[in-house]
């Protein structure tokens, strides 16, 4: 599910290899909006079928649009509103095959049909989240939830 050629074997071997280079942007950097950046344009790339990967950042009881790559987006959700309000809500995963079928969706892109959003959650604060949208409905398997929630744990140690 990777674009490169360079990501070869198994799905957990290619986010193996996304993470070694997500750690090495990470290395030395401690500025927030530089790591959420780099990060949403590692995940851009390599994932295939995706057409939004950002960050959304609790502020104010509230998350605000962070770094993404995409189409432009809802720049605040309340807590509780839409797949990414209810995982800030929760501080859970979500996954969700069809987003037409979540109630209360927010539609930021016309053309997302799946999406998964994973909470940063550092010493039990909730920090924001990483959203990823798909225009191909069940985009997301239970692998890719495991290996990206190894992502985001790698993200958060370094923020």
């Amino acid at each position: 599910m990777f674009q490169s050629t360079a990501y070869q074997g198994t799905l957990s071997k290619q986010y193996d290899t996304l993470l070694t280079q997500l750690k090495g942007l990470l290395y030395e950097e401690d500025d927030l909006v530089a790591n959420l950046s780099n990060a949403s344009a590692l995940l851009n790339q390599f994932l295939t079928e995706v057409n939004w990967v950002g960050f959304y950042l609790w502020k104010d009881e509230e998350l605000v649009l962070g770094p993404f790559q995409g189409l432009p987006a809802c720049v605040r959700i309340k807590k509780g509103r839409g797949v990414c309000g209810t995982s800030a809500e929760n501080q859970e995963v979500i996954r969700v095959d069809d987003v037409h079928a979540f109630p209360g969706h927010i539609a930021c892109d016309a053309a997302s049909q799946s999406e998964i959003v994973l909470p940063l959650v550092k010493d039990g604060e909730l920090l924001g989240l990483l959203d990823i949208d798909s225009p191909v409905k069940s985009r997301f398997s239970e692998e890719d939830e495991k290996q990206l929630r190894r992502f985001v744990d790698t993200l958060v140690e370094n923020l």
